[in-house]
């Protein structure tokens, strides 16, 4: 599988509007920028995110563990910066974070009704460049999540922010993204599994049982860690599949995700979320 892996050539655009090109031969989103920037001759720093099948920066349909083997794929890029400074009334922004796997974390989500809701400059999309002047360009989405967690209520902060760029037709409403609806993780009967580490695999879709497990992860993702990683989500249920218990599979998370250092409560609730997913439960 690897093999052919490395030949499997896909259809990209810049998602504000471009020609065509293709890429092909990488293993990880890292690799599948660096290809799609030099097609495009531009730098791979400035591609935020990309999009399956559509050039709306719609967050449900954002490119993470799985490419299906003919999905289109939409390059975001960096575009007009902006700077916002809020005064912190509520222990919650009501922001989710992600990232792209490359450096460049962005807000998947914004609750409604909650602080960032009521700031309007700020958009589902946006790169947070920097918090109080401090740059986080390199940061990985959990640690933007918990700078921003760690602000001090009744203080201002600023944020320094890159939204995509735009194309120049009819702009789409800005989104809320209150409750996320039911998304396939991609389509096709197989797909392209981009990997961290390893080389990226053509493999069968994951099964409902699974499909459903990662669902839930990412929403314990998002509860205990402000995040939402689609591929982050389906590692670690990849990492339960065949463990007997919540410490072997403590023991896997641990040799797999040793960076992210997750909570024991955690760690034992997602182990019940991929047994509650293989005794059909979810």
């Amino acid at each position: 599988p690897a093999a052919s892996a490395s030949r499997l050539q896909f259809h990209t655009q810049l998602a504000h509007g471009s020609p065509t090109g293709r890429v092909e031969g990488f293993d990880s989103a890292r690799e599948l920028y660096a290809k799609i920037a030099e097609v495009f001759r531009i730098d791979p720093a400035e591609i935020m995110f990309c999009t399956l099948n559509t050039h709306k920066a719609d967050m449900d349909k954002l490119l993470g563990a799985q490419i299906g083997l003919e999905d289109f794929i939409f390059a975001h890029i960096k575009g007009q910066r902006k700077e916002v400074e809020i005064l912190k009334t509520d222990d919650v922004l009501g922001l989710t974070i992600t990232d792209n796997g490359t450096g460049c974390a962005f807000i998947k989500r914004i609750k409604e009704g909650s602080l960032m809701d009521q700031t309007k400059m700020i958009c589902v999309g946006d790169h947070i460049e920097t918090i109080n002047g401090k740059n986080v360009s390199d940061c990985r989405h959990y640690e933007v999540a918990k700078m921003l967690k760690d602000l001090e209520k009744g203080q201002m902060f600023k944020l320094e922010l890159i939204e995509p760029m735009k194309a120049f037709e009819k702009l789409e409403p800005r989104s809320k993204g209150g409750t996320l609806p039911e998304a396939k993780i991609s389509r096709g009967r197989e797909t392209l599994r981009l990997r961290t580490k390893g080389p990226a695999t053509v493999e069968e879709m994951p099964t409902e049982v699974e499909e459903k497990a990662i669902k839930k992860v990412d929403e314990l993702l998002e509860t205990y860690m402000g995040i939402r990683d689609i591929e982050l989500a389906a590692t670690m249920v990849e990492a339960g599949r065949d463990k007997k218990n919540p410490d072997e599979f403590a023991v896997a998370l641990d040799e797999t995700l040793g960076d992210f250092a997750f909570p024991d409560e955690f760690v034992f609730d997602v182990w019940g979320a991929i047994g509650d997913a293989k005794q059909g439960r979810l």
